[in-house]
């Protein structure tokens, strides 16, 4: 588990200050980091670390180039957060024992099913019938691939990951354990103090390159597709509901709940714990703190925050309406206070 510092540089750039046969054993955090090891510093508020860190070698902005080259090795890259992301990910393609090609002997492959060139099935795996999964897929072990549902290329399912149907997951996608693809959205009719279900008929499509997190679940669309456009990260323990939309490169933080039919823009980010309620619409480019519940439609982008504790609806509502005219208020008040101090300068007491 180790590589030249040279190898490095040779993959994936930089400016290399050291040894090019300077041995880096692994990756570790700036503030643990021992020898043999490589941190990075990714801004100047850590700079004070450059002296104390006993790495071998840092990942340092041109800004901190100096005070890493006085201390020893360094790489000197313009973004090294950045940097310190692909160089993960090269050392894991480096050092990773991937699964041979071939489908193992205790799987269940049905005979319809196409698998393509490359492929690997782990044991008591399941490929339901006219299912297509593409080269390079590697689909771990326990997991079901539907039937007509598609995997495709170089995608990786993890252990125990079910992907529904009809549902079809895109090229270079990641799927930790215990995902779920195409549950049944929850959809049903009062009648009578009863609940009627309304059987789900979409299904889910997700884009490429798309990362999900464990026991994170997506569920079909009522009539039309759920849909996870290219590039979307989703964490741990996230719900997504049937027919909710999601743009490109959108992230979800950890038990996020997206409502269904709701349609969230690309480029957003939803911190942990948060709710967007169902049929609204977010814009592109919306941030939304973490544990908020979304309540309305953000048509603008924008960083948004809303947490009120929980009451009666009736006294919510009207708390709610209240605090918003707070600062309305607060002006008012600020005002009067002024009118008032301006009154007695002029017209002081006898």
């Amino acid at each position: 588990m180790s590589k030249p510092l040279g190898d490095i540089v040779e993959a994936l750039g930089g400016v290399r200050h050291g040894a090019a046969d300077l041995l880096v054993h692994r990756l570790a955090p700036l503030a643990t980091a021992g020898p043999g090891e490589l941190a990075f510093v990714a801004q100047a508020r850590y700079a004070s670390q450059i002296a104390t860190t006993a790495a071998d070698v840092l990942i340092v902005p041109p800004a901190l180039q100096a005070q890493a080259l006085a201390r020893g090795a360094c790489i000197v890259a313009e973004d090294p957060y950045l940097y310190f992301a692909r160089l993960t990910q090269w050392w894991r393609r480096e050092h990773e024992i991937l699964p041979a090609p071939g489908v193992d002997p205790l799987a269940s492959v049905h005979a319809s099913a196409r698998l393509g060139e490359g492929v690997s099935i782990g044991p008591f795996v399941v490929v339901g019938a006219n299912a297509i999964v593409a080269r390079g897929a590697r689909i771990g072990a326990h997991s079901v691939v539907g039937e007509h549902a598609q995997i495709g290329a170089d995608t990786v399912l993890g252990a125990r990951v079910t992907v529904g149907d009809r549902c079809a997951v895109g090229a270079r996608c990641v799927l930790h354990p215990g995902v779920v693809i195409g549950a049944d959205g929850f959809g049903f009719a009062p009648h009578q103090g009863e609940w009627v279900k309304i059987e789900q008929l979409g299904a889910v499509r997700i884009g490429d390159e798309v990362e999900i997190g464990a026991n994170t679940c997506i569920d079909r669309g009522a009539l039309d597709d759920t849909v996870i456009e290219d590039g979307v990260k989703l964490d741990n323990l996230i719900q997504i509901g049937h027919n909710v939309h999601v743009g490109a490169h959108t992230a979800m933080a950890g038990c996020v709940g997206v409502a269904g039919s709701a349609a969230i823009g690309a480029h957003c980010t939803i911190g942990g714990g948060a709710v967007v309620l169902g049929h609204l619409r977010l814009a592109d480019g919306v941030h939304v703190s973490a544990a908020s519940v979304v309540t309305r439609s953000l048509t603008k982008p924008g960083h948004y925050t809303g947490m009120f504790p929980i009451d009666d609806n009736a006294v919510w509502e009207k708390n709610a309406a209240s605090l918003k005219q707070l600062n309305r208020l607060r002006e008012r008040l600020k005002a009067a206070e002024q009118a008032i101090g301006q009154a007695l300068q002029n017209n002081p007491k006898p």
